[in-house]
Parts: structure tokens; sequence; C-alpha cells
């Protein structure tokens, strides 16, 4: 009789939802966890400082907002049979509009005058010129930005000295002689 050893090896795979097939790369076999499916690329918003994250996120909403607003608009549209509905619509899309513009104009002359968003929601005025003039008056009462020391070491800098070497003898001395 010969002796013939069978191996088995074992691999592990990720654990995959029942009903579903875990990805695969070209040559047949599965990722490695935690890497990335293949034409997806790793998410950079985790790269980014925390600020950043919560701006893009916030950014991301308001487009998605947009998104939405008109995809209405394309549905009542569609919907309007007569020329008074079909009118009434364009109306209410132009009003929509125009709030929006007057959104982008409040939001752009806020980030010029460094105004936080408490503030940038009170600006008053139809026209660029008025929100300018209104926010350059609220600019007066917005927290000015907190700008750190130029040196926070407090003393001098390890290994450089106005004097020259520290002696600490003479220092011990020139202590010494103001006691008497």
């Amino acid at each position: 009789m010969s002796d013939t050893t069978v191996s088995t090896e074992t691999t592990e795979t990720p654990e995959v939802p029942a009903g579903t097939t875990p990805p695969e790369t070209p040559d047949g076999t599965t990722p490695p966890e935690g890497a990335a499916p293949e034409g997806e690329q790793p998410d950079p918003l985790k790269e980014l400082p925390e600020w950043a994250q919560k701006e893009l996120t916030k950014v991301r909403g308001e487009a998605a907002n947009y998104r939405t607003k008109l995809r209405d608009a394309e549905a009542k549209l569609g919907q309007a049979k007569t020329p008074e509905e079909y009118e009434a619509a364009v109306n209410e899309l132009k009003t929509a509009n125009a709030d929006l513009e007057r959104q982008v104009l409040v939001n752009t002359v806020a980030t010029k005058h460094k105004l936080p968003d408490e503030l940038a929601a009170v600006l008053q005025g139809q026209t660029a010129e008025e929100l300018e003039a209104h926010a350059e008056k609220l600019a007066k009462f917005a927290p000015a930005e907190e700008v750190e020391p130029e040196n926070l070491s407090g003393g001098l800098k390890p290994g450089t000295s106005d004097t020259g070497a520290f002696d600490p003898v003479a220092a011990s001395r020139a202590a010494r002689k103001r006691r008497r």
C-alpha cells in the first residue's frame, strides 16, 4: 500500500450576510478583510480634519436637499395639464429659485466678512450692496479670530541664550553676593 498524504488548507473568509456572495478579485479569490472592493476608492473623508468632515457633510446634505427639490419640481411640471397649473408650478419654481439665489448671496457675503452662522442668518437686505452694508455693521459684533501668541515657550529656547552658555557656579556666586 502506498502512503499518500492529503493536505487540506483552510482559509478564513470575511463574514458575509446570508443571501449574498463575497466580492471577488479578478483572479477569483476574495480580497483581504478591510480592503476596498475593486473599483472603489477608500473613503478620503476619513483622512480629513474633523472641521472639514463636518463642513463636507453639511454641504452634501444641502446638495441632497436641492436634488430632492428638483425632483419635486419636475414632478409638478409633469403633472400640470392646464396652462394655469403650469403657470402656478413655474411661479413656485421662480420663487424657490429666488430664495436659493438670495441664500447663496447671503452665504457669500457672510463668508467674505467672516461672520458666524448665527449672524449670517440675520443679514438683512435683498441686493448685494444692502447685504454688504449690513454685514459690515454686524462684523463689528462678531467675535474676533483667536490669535495665538507668537511664542508659547515663555523663555529662551534650549541651546540658545543672549549671554552665552549658562554657568551654574557663576550664578550661585552672584546669588550669594545678593544675599549679603
